[in-house]
């Protein structure tokens, strides 16, 4: 076949970073192969283009322009993708809502990112009399199988009338989208990310964790998170398949493994526990599953023995990053997590940097500490963000220097892994000594029958702060608060060991990244009081 005389001037064509043209390039390097499933089916990389395109000049003809937020309040779902891709083609930015937060805090986010147009699915049409009042959005653009609520646009009628249009082109140092982090500490913080922001983490990340042509994703976290487009966006540049999961569900997680023959999901540690004591455990085929990514807590050791039992080809693989750096910044080769090499070291770290990222660990000063200090973690390279929507001076605070100040601490070991032990905000201070919560969280979890565990500061007019662990069982297991303190006094500094354990039934709350919601836990413990000096 012939190739068009204009070929070498396509719009969009750009030397500089673009996540359209993954896109293009998908299309023309295996567009009759599936991209991305979810319950509903399925679409090739051909249909998910010429869907996103039509959704591009869908938005236009709603008024979108270069540079104009579109938000998404919705559960996963394929069209998800067409978000991510037909926004950005359309020279907008997406900026997707976390469905946790409360209606004043979706309308706050949204006033914020000046959002005109916002889509919304079935699962949330509700939310809207108590999110939409105040707010710049102009038009609302319903997904899903319900009657399209009047004064709303369909979507599929949308994507129908619209002609598909051209590349916007951008790239680069342009802003593609916003994250917004919870908000839990007072304004929220939309974090700009750009082309090569997420170009380059996704390559780095898919060359790291070994992605190709055959990985079969499965997006569980939701993609409203960094953490959930973190395995996307790389699975996708790498011509893999997104197998796109709407809410996590242990027993539908479980299904969809054996459906799809899954090879990669990531997560938390609460997310794989709950799978792996779910009943359907045993019953499924779950052998296609090859790596287990997780973050933001440790993979207690008898998880990882447990898993054995029922992902027989599984290898865990911790990484470590935020929704500043675009995701992932480090992981661990999963070899260093097997039970036959812990006697390295190394399965409590969270590895070395990606490629092109540098990771320090620096004082107070911003001077670099030596190996085995702990210190604040701080990054730099082409994945860090380009700062906070409308926030000047935060983004001044936060990206000094030319590094990413992370607000995690840590260490660099003599062979250069990396180590953290807490954030900042999370480090309790007993009676003038720090304790790290991750290293008493990890020595309860080495506790049989310890599901969850978060522990955090509460008033103490003695010490200043006390430490209080709260805890949930696994099934079956009898969980008691002495015992527990006795083991923790066998592995840690006494000063260190919770002085109250409250053994919870249930989960424990959750954050919008699927991390045990700690500022929730210590609220009450602290309501009333304007600091946290007792």
């Amino acid at each position: 076949m012939t190739r068009p005389v204009d070929t070498l001037a396509r719009p969009g064509a750009s030397t500089a970073f673009s996540l359209s043209q993954t896109l293009h390039r998908a299309m023309r390097s295996c567009g009759a192969r599936t991209a991305v499933v979810d319950p509903d089916g399925a679409l090739t990389w051909s249909a998910l283009g010429a869907r996103s395109s039509r959704l591009a000049g869908a938005l236009q003809g709603l008024g979108m322009g270069r540079g104009d937020r579109v938000a998404m309040l919705a559960n996963n779902r394929r069209e998800y993708l067409e978000y991510y891709y037909g926004v950005p083609w359309g020279g907008g930015i997406f900026a997707p809502l976390n469905f946790r937060l409360a209606p004043a805090e979706l309308a706050a986010i949204l006033t914020d990112a000046d959002a005109r147009i916002l889509l919304v699915d079935d699962a949330h049409l509700h939310l809207l009399a108590d999110i939409l009042p105040g707010t710049p959005v102009r038009h609302v653009v319903h997904l899903g199988t319900a009657p399209t609520p009047t004064g709303m646009h369909s979507y599929e009628d949308l994507l129908a009338r619209a002609a598909p249009v051209d590349d916007a082109g951008g790239s680069g140092d342009d802003v593609v989208c916003l994250f917004y982090t919870s908000g839990s500490t007072g304004r929220p913080k939309g974090v700009m990310h750009t082309h090569t922001n997420l170009v380059s983490s996704a390559l780095a990340f898919a060359a790291q964790i070994g992605l190709s042509e055959d990985t079969v994703a499965m997006i569980a976290a939701p993609l409203f998170h960094v953490g959930a487009a973190g395995l996307c966006i790389p699975a996708l540049v790498a011509l893999g398949t997104a197998v796109v999961v709407p809410r996590f569900e242990a027993g539908e997680a479980l299904a969809c493994i054996e459906r799809h023959r899954v090879t990669i999901t990531s997560g938390v540690p609460t997310m794989f526990r709950m799978m792996i004591d779910h009943p359907e455990a045993r019953r499924r085929d779950l052998s296609s599953m090859q790596t287990v990514l997780y973050g933001a807590a440790p993979m207690p050791e008898s998880l990882v023995i447990e898993a054995r039992g029922i992902f027989p080809n599984v290898r865990f693989t911790p990484c470590y990053g935020m929704t500043e750096s675009t995701a992932s910044v480090t992981s661990l080769p999963s070899r260093y997590t097997e039970p036959e090499h812990w006697h390295l070291g190394k399965a409590s770290s969270v590895g070395r940097p990606l490629i092109g990222v540098d990771v320090e660990v620096v004082d107070a000063d911003d001077r670099i500490v030596p190996d085995g200090t702990i210190g604040e973690i701080v990054v730099r390279g082409p994945l860090v963000m380009k700062g906070y929507w409308n926030q000047p001076e935060l983004t001044a605070q936060t990206l000094r220097n030319g590094w990413l100040h992370t607000g995690d601490l840590g260490y660099r070991d003599e062979a250069g892994f990396f180590h953290i032990v807490d954030r900042l905000k999370d480090m309790i201070i007993a009676g003038g000594e720090n304790v790290y919560s991750a290293e008493v969280e990890a020595a309860l979890y080495a506790y049989p029958g310890v599901a969850q565990c978060a522990v955090i500061g509460i008033p103490d007019p003695k010490w200043g702060e006390a430490v209080h662990a709260i805890v949930t069982a696994s099934p079956g297991a009898v969980l008691e608060a002495e015992a527990l303190q006795q083991h923790c006094r066998a592995r840690i500094a006494a000063y260190k060991c919770p002085r109250t354990i409250d053994v919870r039934t249930g989960s424990l709350p959750l954050s919008g990244a699927n991390k045990i919601d700690k500022p929730a836990l210590r609220a009450p413990f602290w309501e009333g009081r304007a600091s946290r000096l007792v």
